[in-house]
């Protein structure tokens, strides 16, 4: 029974961090990125649908992102979708292709994208401290209940401390790791 405990709560930590991960990705920094317009959906004959299932994206140099619709008729849909998210993107047409340069980041920008990150982070913090919580209440239920020494439970929940605060160390690592990229110029 703990060791399902712990192992799920392992996984619930895990998924968190995998979270943040796709958080952190969503965040525009300098250099261009395919993975920037997954979250952006197109209007395909009224269906709000990702642009990766109407369009081709790939990089074209480290500042550039170019997007080809699979049909020639999309390529204002596809462009409107960019122009609309929330990304502050430009795109441009070439002919069947769009071009999507990645603006330069000013200091100003730089500063309130690393607010972001670290509310993220902090959000990140707190579904895997919230986890623990549940773990640890989880634990004195079963002691409560008599399945389990409190020797057990005592032991349970300092493993499950452990694994909070390596989660917290792994947010920690990916904040840093985001801040650094954000701030290189």
């Amino acid at each position: 029974m703990i060791a399902e405990l712990k192992k799920g709560t392992e996984q619930k930590m895990g998924k968190s961090i995998d979270a943040f991960k796709t958080d952190l990705a969503k965040v525009r920094t300098g250099r261009a990125h395919t993975g920037l317009l997954d979250h952006i959906a197109v209007d395909y004959y009224g269906t709000p649908t990702p642009i990766n299932q109407v369009a081709k994206v790939t990089l074209m140099d480290a500042r550039t992102i170019g997007v080809t619709p699979f049909e020639k008729k999309m390529v204002q849909a596809v462009e409107k979708a960019i122009r609309d998210s929330d990304l502050g993107l430009n795109p441009a047409a070439t002919g069947e292709t769009l071009r999507v340069p990645m603006p330069a980041l000013t200091e100003e920008r730089r500063k309130e994208l690393i607010k972001v990150v670290r509310h993220e982070a902090e959000n990140a913090r707190v579904a895997v401290r919230n986890l623990r919580r549940d773990a640890i209440h989880h634990l004195k239920e079963a002691l409560k209940n008599k399945d389990v020494s409190e020797n057990d439970e005592r032991r349970a929940q300092d493993d499950v401390q452990k694994l909070t605060d390596r989660f917290v160390a792994e947010i920690d690592r990916l904040l840093e790791q985001k801040e650094a990229e954000l701030l290189a110029v």
